[in-house]
Protein backbone atom coordinates (compact mmCIF):
# COMPACT_ATOMS: atom_id res chain seq x y z
CA UNK A 1 0.00 0.00 0.00
CA UNK A 2 1.69 3.27 -0.97
CA UNK A 3 1.83 5.89 1.80
CA UNK A 4 0.04 9.22 1.87
CA UNK A 5 1.59 11.80 3.45
CA UNK A 6 -0.66 14.61 5.58
CA UNK A 7 0.25 16.77 3.33
CA UNK A 8 -1.26 14.74 0.02
CA UNK A 9 -4.63 13.94 2.90
CA UNK A 10 -5.02 17.35 3.43
CA UNK A 11 -4.77 19.00 0.09
CA UNK A 12 -7.08 15.94 -0.95
CA UNK A 13 -9.57 16.53 1.73
CA UNK A 14 -9.91 20.09 0.63
CA UNK A 15 -9.85 19.28 -3.10
CA UNK A 16 -12.85 16.72 -2.72
CA UNK A 17 -14.62 18.80 0.38
CA UNK A 18 -16.96 20.73 -1.46
CA UNK A 19 -18.09 17.90 -3.91
CA UNK A 20 -18.24 15.33 -1.35
CA UNK A 21 -21.83 15.49 -0.29
CA UNK A 22 -22.76 12.21 -1.84
CA UNK A 23 -21.27 9.17 -2.51
CA UNK A 24 -18.70 9.34 0.45
CA UNK A 25 -19.14 8.19 4.29
CA UNK A 26 -19.59 10.69 6.53
CA UNK A 27 -17.12 9.79 8.42
CA UNK A 28 -14.75 10.69 5.87
CA UNK A 29 -16.49 14.08 5.12
CA UNK A 30 -16.12 15.10 8.55
CA UNK A 31 -12.20 14.26 9.05
CA UNK A 32 -11.35 16.32 6.16
CA UNK A 33 -13.92 19.23 7.35
CA UNK A 34 -12.23 19.39 10.85
CA UNK A 35 -8.48 18.95 10.02
CA UNK A 36 -6.31 21.82 11.05
CA UNK A 37 -2.77 22.84 9.34
CA UNK A 38 0.29 22.07 11.60
CA UNK A 39 2.74 24.52 11.47
CA UNK A 40 6.21 25.34 12.60
CA UNK A 41 8.13 28.31 13.03
CA UNK A 42 11.61 29.38 12.90
CA UNK A 43 11.42 32.38 15.09
CA UNK A 44 8.52 33.29 17.10
CA UNK A 45 9.43 37.09 18.63
CA UNK A 46 9.70 40.33 16.95
CA UNK A 47 7.86 40.60 12.93
CA UNK A 48 7.75 36.47 13.80
CA UNK A 49 4.46 37.23 16.28
CA UNK A 50 2.32 38.48 13.43
CA UNK A 51 2.78 35.26 11.56
CA UNK A 52 1.84 33.36 15.43
CA UNK A 53 -1.04 34.76 15.84
CA UNK A 54 -2.27 34.52 12.24
CA UNK A 55 -2.20 30.64 12.16
CA UNK A 56 -2.92 30.79 15.87
CA UNK A 57 -6.36 32.71 14.46
CA UNK A 58 -6.66 30.80 11.35
CA UNK A 59 -7.25 27.47 13.37
CA UNK A 60 -4.35 26.07 12.70
CA UNK A 61 -2.16 24.13 15.50
CA UNK A 62 1.25 24.75 16.16
CA UNK A 63 3.59 20.98 16.00
CA UNK A 64 7.41 22.80 16.85
CA UNK A 65 8.84 25.82 16.79
CA UNK A 66 13.00 27.31 16.86
CA UNK A 67 13.23 30.52 18.31
CA UNK A 68 17.21 31.61 19.53
CA UNK A 69 16.14 33.75 22.53
CA UNK A 70 13.92 31.54 25.14
CA UNK A 71 12.37 34.73 26.43
CA UNK A 72 10.48 34.61 23.86
CA UNK A 73 8.71 31.43 23.78
CA UNK A 74 5.81 32.21 24.73
CA UNK A 75 4.65 33.69 21.55
CA UNK A 76 3.54 30.40 21.40
CA UNK A 77 3.57 28.63 24.10
CA UNK A 78 1.22 31.25 25.60
CA UNK A 79 -1.56 30.82 23.04
CA UNK A 80 -4.24 28.57 23.59
CA UNK A 81 -3.63 25.06 22.58
CA UNK A 82 -0.43 25.65 21.47
CA UNK A 83 1.32 24.92 24.95
CA UNK A 84 2.45 21.37 24.00
CA UNK A 85 4.61 22.36 20.84
CA UNK A 86 8.35 21.20 21.01
CA UNK A 87 10.57 24.21 21.13
CA UNK A 88 13.90 24.54 19.81
CA UNK A 89 16.71 27.55 19.75
CA UNK A 90 18.10 25.38 16.69
CA UNK A 91 15.91 25.39 13.56
CA UNK A 92 17.37 22.36 12.23
CA UNK A 93 16.18 20.26 15.06
CA UNK A 94 12.25 21.23 13.87
CA UNK A 95 12.72 19.47 10.82
CA UNK A 96 14.71 16.81 11.93
CA UNK A 97 12.07 15.98 14.71
CA UNK A 98 9.16 16.88 12.99
CA UNK A 99 9.13 17.17 8.99
CA UNK A 100 6.55 14.62 8.50
CA UNK A 101 3.80 16.13 11.07
CA UNK A 102 4.46 19.60 8.74
CA UNK A 103 2.62 21.04 6.51
CA UNK A 104 3.53 24.46 7.02
CA UNK A 105 6.29 26.46 8.07
CA UNK A 106 7.14 30.06 8.82
CA UNK A 107 10.78 31.71 8.67
CA UNK A 108 10.69 35.38 10.37
CA UNK A 109 14.87 35.26 11.21
CA UNK A 110 16.97 37.91 10.69
CA UNK A 111 17.73 38.29 6.95
CA UNK A 112 21.12 35.80 6.96
CA UNK A 113 18.91 32.88 8.41
CA UNK A 114 16.00 33.07 6.21
CA UNK A 115 17.36 30.74 2.81
CA UNK A 116 18.40 27.77 4.53
CA UNK A 117 15.38 26.81 6.43
CA UNK A 118 13.26 27.73 3.24
CA UNK A 119 15.11 26.12 0.90
CA UNK A 120 14.68 22.64 3.49
CA UNK A 121 11.19 23.64 3.60
CA UNK A 122 10.40 23.26 0.24
CA UNK A 123 12.47 20.69 -0.51
CA UNK A 124 10.90 18.48 1.97
CA UNK A 125 7.94 19.26 0.64
CA UNK A 126 6.88 21.82 3.16
CA UNK A 127 4.50 24.96 2.09
CA UNK A 128 6.81 27.87 3.22
CA UNK A 129 6.18 31.44 3.96
CA UNK A 130 9.24 33.73 4.83
CA UNK A 131 9.30 37.26 5.73
CA UNK A 132 10.96 39.97 2.80
CA UNK A 133 13.82 39.92 1.71
CA UNK A 134 13.33 36.23 0.71
CA UNK A 135 17.02 36.35 1.20
CA UNK A 136 20.41 37.55 1.98
CA UNK A 137 21.96 37.70 -1.16
CA UNK A 138 21.33 37.57 -4.85
CA UNK A 139 22.17 33.92 -5.59
CA UNK A 140 19.91 32.60 -2.74
CA UNK A 141 16.91 34.24 -4.47
CA UNK A 142 17.95 32.84 -7.46
CA UNK A 143 17.93 29.21 -6.05
CA UNK A 144 14.93 29.77 -3.78
CA UNK A 145 12.74 30.78 -7.40
CA UNK A 146 14.41 27.15 -8.83
CA UNK A 147 13.27 25.12 -6.05
CA UNK A 148 9.61 26.31 -6.37
CA UNK A 149 10.05 25.27 -9.74
CA UNK A 150 10.76 22.04 -9.31
CA UNK A 151 8.88 21.13 -6.14
CA UNK A 152 5.39 21.70 -7.69
CA UNK A 153 3.82 20.67 -4.42
CA UNK A 154 4.88 23.37 -2.15
CA UNK A 155 2.40 26.78 -2.02
CA UNK A 156 4.96 29.79 -1.17
CA UNK A 157 4.80 33.39 0.41
CA UNK A 158 7.51 35.59 0.97
CA UNK A 159 5.76 38.70 3.65
CA UNK A 160 5.50 41.70 1.77
CA UNK A 161 1.73 42.19 2.79
CA UNK A 162 1.42 45.05 0.11
CA UNK A 163 1.03 42.70 -2.32
CA UNK A 164 -2.36 41.62 -1.07
CA UNK A 165 -3.31 45.00 -0.96
CA UNK A 166 -5.27 47.07 -3.61
CA UNK A 167 -3.01 50.41 -4.18
CA UNK A 168 -0.76 48.33 -6.52
CA UNK A 169 -3.71 47.20 -8.75
CA UNK A 170 -5.03 50.69 -8.94
CA UNK A 171 -1.80 52.27 -10.07
CA UNK A 172 -1.34 49.57 -12.97
CA UNK A 173 -5.24 50.08 -13.86
CA UNK A 174 -4.30 53.61 -14.10
CA UNK A 175 -1.41 52.72 -16.59
CA UNK A 176 -2.86 50.50 -18.22
CA UNK A 177 -5.47 52.91 -18.92
CA UNK A 178 -2.80 55.56 -20.47
CA UNK A 179 -3.06 58.03 -17.46
CA UNK A 180 0.67 58.59 -17.99
CA UNK A 181 1.60 57.10 -20.99
CA UNK A 182 4.61 54.80 -21.45
CA UNK A 183 6.43 54.34 -18.27
CA UNK A 184 9.90 55.44 -18.51
CA UNK A 185 11.12 55.86 -14.56
CA UNK A 186 10.12 55.18 -10.86
CA UNK A 187 11.67 57.19 -7.56
CA UNK A 188 11.06 55.34 -4.56
CA UNK A 189 12.87 56.80 -1.21
CA UNK A 190 12.33 55.57 2.71
CA UNK A 191 13.33 57.63 5.61
CA UNK A 192 15.42 53.66 6.51
CA UNK A 193 17.61 53.61 8.13
CA UNK A 194 16.57 54.01 11.70
CA UNK A 195 19.78 51.86 13.21
CA UNK A 196 23.04 52.61 13.00
CA UNK A 197 24.81 52.28 9.51
CA UNK A 198 27.97 53.61 8.17
CA UNK A 199 29.91 52.19 11.11
CA UNK A 200 31.97 49.39 12.52
CA UNK A 201 32.61 46.38 14.38
CA UNK A 202 31.82 46.93 18.23
CA UNK A 203 34.57 47.18 20.00
CA UNK A 204 33.91 45.02 22.90
CA UNK A 205 32.73 41.93 23.84
CA UNK A 206 29.89 40.50 26.26
CA UNK A 207 29.26 36.80 27.80
CA UNK A 208 26.19 35.58 25.46
CA UNK A 209 22.94 35.48 27.70
CA UNK A 210 22.18 32.00 29.43
CA UNK A 211 18.71 32.39 27.59
CA UNK A 212 20.31 33.10 23.70
CA UNK A 213 21.50 30.62 21.69
CA UNK A 214 24.11 32.70 20.01
CA UNK A 215 25.78 29.55 17.72
CA UNK A 216 22.13 29.18 16.16
CA UNK A 217 21.66 33.36 15.44
CA UNK A 218 24.99 33.54 14.03
CA UNK A 219 24.02 30.25 11.81
CA UNK A 220 25.46 30.69 7.80
CA UNK A 221 27.20 33.48 8.78
CA UNK A 222 30.98 34.34 10.17
CA UNK A 223 31.20 33.49 13.90
CA UNK A 224 32.15 36.51 15.97
CA UNK A 225 31.97 37.27 19.28
CA UNK A 226 28.78 38.34 21.11
CA UNK A 227 27.78 41.82 22.24
CA UNK A 228 25.39 43.33 24.33
CA UNK A 229 23.99 46.64 24.86
CA UNK A 230 26.32 49.42 26.59
CA UNK A 231 25.48 50.80 29.77
CA UNK A 232 22.54 52.87 29.77
CA UNK A 233 21.31 51.86 26.48
CA UNK A 234 18.17 49.26 25.18
CA UNK A 235 19.26 47.76 22.64
CA UNK A 236 22.80 46.15 21.69
CA UNK A 237 24.55 46.24 18.12
CA UNK A 238 23.07 42.96 16.20
CA UNK A 239 20.22 40.93 18.80
CA UNK A 240 17.40 42.08 18.52
CA UNK A 241 16.89 44.91 16.52
CA UNK A 242 20.14 46.69 14.80
CA UNK A 243 21.87 43.77 12.83
CA UNK A 244 20.14 45.09 9.96
CA UNK A 245 23.06 47.02 9.66
CA UNK A 246 25.47 44.79 9.68
CA UNK A 247 26.39 43.39 6.38
CA UNK A 248 26.86 39.66 7.55
CA UNK A 249 23.76 39.66 8.89
CA UNK A 250 21.20 42.02 7.25
CA UNK A 251 20.43 44.00 4.22
CA UNK A 252 20.29 47.45 5.41
CA UNK A 253 16.95 49.96 4.37
CA UNK A 254 16.87 48.18 0.86
CA UNK A 255 16.20 44.60 2.44
CA UNK A 256 14.04 45.93 4.85
CA UNK A 257 12.05 48.23 2.89
CA UNK A 258 12.57 47.62 -1.09
CA UNK A 259 10.01 44.71 -1.10
CA UNK A 260 7.34 46.77 0.27
CA UNK A 261 8.08 50.51 -1.64
CA UNK A 262 9.35 48.89 -5.22
CA UNK A 263 6.53 45.88 -5.37
CA UNK A 264 4.65 48.14 -7.35
CA UNK A 265 7.15 48.17 -9.81
CA UNK A 266 7.60 44.06 -10.49
CA UNK A 267 4.16 43.72 -10.12
CA UNK A 268 3.06 45.92 -12.79
CA UNK A 269 5.99 45.69 -15.43
CA UNK A 270 7.08 42.28 -14.82
CA UNK A 271 10.43 42.75 -16.30
CA UNK A 272 12.62 40.07 -15.49
CA UNK A 273 15.83 40.76 -14.28
CA UNK A 274 17.57 44.35 -14.36
CA UNK A 275 20.14 44.96 -17.48
CA UNK A 276 22.09 46.94 -14.44
CA UNK A 277 22.68 48.45 -11.30
CA UNK A 278 25.05 50.99 -10.46
CA UNK A 279 25.50 52.91 -7.07
CA UNK A 280 24.81 56.75 -7.87
CA UNK A 281 25.67 58.14 -4.77
CA UNK A 282 27.03 56.43 -1.38
CA UNK A 283 27.95 58.23 1.31
CA UNK A 284 30.91 56.13 2.46
CA UNK A 285 31.99 53.30 0.89
CA UNK A 286 30.51 49.79 2.32
CA UNK A 287 32.16 47.96 4.90
CA UNK A 288 31.38 46.34 8.09
CA UNK A 289 27.70 47.78 7.83
CA UNK A 290 26.04 49.17 4.93
CA UNK A 291 26.59 53.20 4.29
CA UNK A 292 24.70 55.86 6.45
CA UNK A 293 23.12 56.94 2.50
CA UNK A 294 22.64 55.88 -0.90
CA UNK A 295 20.68 56.55 -4.21
CA UNK A 296 21.21 53.45 -6.55
CA UNK A 297 19.62 53.24 -9.81
CA UNK A 298 18.69 49.49 -11.61
CA UNK A 299 17.75 49.62 -15.75
CA UNK A 300 15.09 47.37 -17.29
CA UNK A 301 15.12 45.99 -20.93
CA UNK A 302 12.46 46.99 -23.04
CA UNK A 303 9.83 44.36 -23.93
CA UNK A 304 7.17 43.88 -27.07
CA UNK A 305 5.01 45.53 -25.20
CA UNK A 306 7.00 48.56 -23.49
CA UNK A 307 9.99 50.46 -23.76
CA UNK A 308 12.88 49.90 -21.26
CA UNK A 309 12.73 52.08 -17.87
CA UNK A 310 14.74 52.76 -14.83
CA UNK A 311 14.37 52.82 -11.10
CA UNK A 312 15.89 54.57 -8.37
CA UNK A 313 15.83 54.07 -4.65
CA UNK A 314 16.66 56.88 -2.08
CA UNK A 315 17.92 55.94 1.20
CA UNK A 316 19.45 57.78 4.53
CA UNK A 317 21.37 60.89 4.51
CA UNK A 318 24.25 62.86 3.15
CA UNK A 319 26.78 63.54 5.35
CA UNK A 320 25.01 67.47 6.23
CA UNK A 321 22.00 65.15 7.53
CA UNK A 322 19.68 66.06 4.56
CA UNK A 323 17.31 62.87 3.72
CA UNK A 324 18.40 61.98 0.06
CA UNK A 325 14.91 62.22 -2.43
CA UNK A 326 14.20 62.54 -5.90
CA UNK A 327 13.85 65.90 -7.39
CA UNK A 328 10.63 67.30 -6.36
CA UNK A 329 8.62 67.10 -9.62
CA UNK A 330 6.53 70.36 -10.86
CA UNK A 331 3.05 68.53 -10.49
CA UNK A 332 3.48 67.63 -7.09
CA UNK A 333 4.98 71.37 -6.00
CA UNK A 334 2.13 73.11 -7.52
CA UNK A 335 -0.36 71.03 -4.88
CA UNK A 336 1.81 72.49 -2.26
CA UNK A 337 2.49 69.38 -1.09
CA UNK A 338 5.56 67.49 0.79
CA UNK A 339 6.99 64.22 -0.04
CA UNK A 340 5.83 61.74 2.56
CA UNK A 341 8.47 59.60 4.80
CA UNK A 342 7.93 56.72 1.80
CA UNK A 343 7.05 56.86 -1.35
CA UNK A 344 7.19 56.63 -5.00
CA UNK A 345 7.04 58.89 -8.22
CA UNK A 346 6.22 57.42 -11.63
CA UNK A 347 7.02 59.19 -15.02
CA UNK A 348 5.65 58.24 -17.82
CA UNK A 349 5.92 59.73 -21.49
CA UNK A 350 2.04 61.21 -20.66
CA UNK A 351 1.98 62.26 -17.32
CA UNK A 352 3.20 61.56 -13.47
CA UNK A 353 1.99 59.68 -10.83
CA UNK A 354 2.50 59.55 -6.91
CA UNK A 355 2.28 56.76 -5.28
CA UNK A 356 2.17 57.14 -1.10
CA UNK A 357 3.18 55.56 1.84
CA UNK A 358 5.27 51.92 2.26
CA UNK A 359 3.12 49.30 0.58
CA UNK A 360 1.78 51.30 -2.86
CA UNK A 361 -1.44 52.81 -0.77
CA UNK A 362 -3.49 55.24 -2.48
CA UNK A 363 -1.70 55.93 -5.99
CA UNK A 364 -2.64 59.26 -6.88
CA UNK A 365 -1.68 60.99 -10.73
CA UNK A 366 -0.27 64.59 -10.18
CA UNK A 367 -1.27 67.33 -10.36
CA UNK A 368 -4.53 67.17 -8.68
CA UNK A 369 -6.71 68.35 -10.92
CA UNK A 370 -5.57 65.99 -13.68
CA UNK A 371 -6.35 63.00 -10.67
CA UNK A 372 -9.73 64.73 -10.38
CA UNK A 373 -10.74 65.32 -13.67
CA UNK A 374 -9.05 61.84 -14.84
CA UNK A 375 -11.34 59.96 -12.31
CA UNK A 376 -11.00 56.19 -11.09
CA UNK A 377 -9.88 53.68 -14.05
CA UNK A 378 -11.48 51.00 -14.92
CA UNK A 379 -11.53 47.63 -12.80
CA UNK A 380 -8.93 45.05 -14.45
CA UNK A 381 -7.21 42.60 -11.48
CA UNK A 382 -8.67 40.67 -9.10
CA UNK A 383 -8.75 41.69 -5.31
CA UNK A 384 -6.64 39.34 -2.76
CA UNK A 385 -8.91 38.21 0.26
CA UNK A 386 -5.50 39.22 2.38
CA UNK A 387 -2.09 38.73 2.55
CA UNK A 388 -2.16 35.37 5.00
CA UNK A 389 -5.40 34.57 3.77
CA UNK A 390 -4.50 34.12 0.20
CA UNK A 391 -1.62 31.93 1.65
CA UNK A 392 -3.23 29.68 3.81
CA UNK A 393 -6.39 29.17 1.27
CA UNK A 394 -3.29 27.31 -0.95
CA UNK A 395 -1.89 25.34 1.52
CA UNK A 396 -5.56 23.71 2.14
CA UNK A 397 -5.91 23.48 -1.38
CA UNK A 398 -8.73 25.49 -1.54
CA UNK A 399 -6.93 27.58 -4.02
CA UNK A 400 -4.19 26.68 -6.84
CA UNK A 401 -0.74 27.18 -5.41
CA UNK A 402 0.06 30.22 -7.32
CA UNK A 403 -3.31 31.88 -5.66
CA UNK A 404 -0.92 33.18 -2.89
CA UNK A 405 0.88 35.70 -5.12
CA UNK A 406 4.01 36.79 -3.62
CA UNK A 407 5.15 32.87 -4.31
CA UNK A 408 8.56 32.37 -4.94
CA UNK A 409 8.28 32.57 -8.64
CA UNK A 410 7.73 36.15 -8.23
CA UNK A 411 9.35 37.36 -5.22
CA UNK A 412 12.77 34.85 -6.00
CA UNK A 413 13.74 37.52 -9.57
CA UNK A 414 12.23 40.64 -7.05
CA UNK A 415 14.65 40.20 -4.12
CA UNK A 416 17.43 39.12 -6.40
CA UNK A 417 16.74 42.70 -8.01
CA UNK A 418 16.34 44.60 -4.69
CA UNK A 419 19.93 42.99 -3.33
CA UNK A 420 21.38 43.56 -6.90
CA UNK A 421 21.09 47.02 -5.51
CA UNK A 422 23.49 46.62 -2.58
CA UNK A 423 25.19 44.27 -4.52
CA UNK A 424 26.39 47.10 -6.57
CA UNK A 425 27.04 49.16 -3.27
CA UNK A 426 29.86 46.29 -2.44
CA UNK A 427 31.25 45.99 -5.36
CA UNK A 428 31.43 49.98 -5.57
CA UNK A 429 30.89 50.38 -9.28
CA UNK A 430 27.79 49.66 -12.22
CA UNK A 431 26.92 46.00 -12.93
CA UNK A 432 25.79 44.74 -16.12
CA UNK A 433 24.00 41.33 -15.98
CA UNK A 434 22.24 39.27 -18.80
CA UNK A 435 18.78 38.25 -18.77
CA UNK A 436 19.36 35.45 -16.42
CA UNK A 437 20.28 37.63 -13.87
CA UNK A 438 24.39 36.62 -14.31
CA UNK A 439 27.00 39.79 -13.87
CA UNK A 440 28.73 39.64 -17.62
CA UNK A 441 30.82 42.81 -16.78
CA UNK A 442 33.08 41.47 -14.10
CA UNK A 443 31.76 38.00 -13.42
CA UNK A 444 34.33 37.89 -10.35
CA UNK A 445 31.28 40.38 -8.89
CA UNK A 446 28.88 37.09 -9.53
CA UNK A 447 31.43 35.83 -5.93
CA UNK A 448 29.87 38.61 -3.77
CA UNK A 449 26.20 37.56 -4.70
CA UNK A 450 27.01 34.32 -2.59
CA UNK A 451 28.49 33.09 0.66
CA UNK A 452 29.17 30.01 1.47
CA UNK A 453 27.14 29.07 4.34
CA UNK A 454 29.57 28.27 7.76
CA UNK A 455 29.52 24.58 7.78
CA UNK A 456 26.49 22.69 9.21
CA UNK A 457 24.40 25.59 8.61
CA UNK A 458 23.52 25.79 4.85
CA UNK A 459 20.12 24.01 3.90
CA UNK A 460 19.27 20.43 4.98
CA UNK A 461 18.22 19.29 1.58
CA UNK A 462 17.92 21.33 -1.59
CA UNK A 463 15.84 20.15 -4.37
CA UNK A 464 16.63 22.20 -7.50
Amino acid sequence: MSRISRRQFVKGSAAFGAAATVGFPAILRARGLNEKLQVGFVAVGGRASGHTAASHEHGCQCVAFAEIDKTRWGGVLDKEGWNEASGYTDWRKVFENHADELDVIFVATPDHNHFAPSMTAVSMGIHCYTEKPLTWSVREARLLEKAYAKNKNVVTQMGNQGHAKEGWRIAYEYIAAGAVGEVLEFHTWTNRPGWPQGGDRPDWTDPVPDHLDWDAWIGPAPMRPFAGPKEGEKRGPYHSFNWRGYVDFGTGALGDMACHLTDGIYAIMDPGYAATAEPVTMTEPVGEQWPGGMVVKNTYRAKEDQPGFSAFWYEGKDPDGKPFLPEIPEEFAMDDRQPPKNGTFVYGTEGKMFVDGAYWNSPQLIPRDRFKAFGRPEQLLERSPGHHEEFFMACRGEKPREFSQSNFSYAGPMTANVQLGNLCARAGKKLELNETGEITSDPAVNELAWREPREGWGPLEMKI
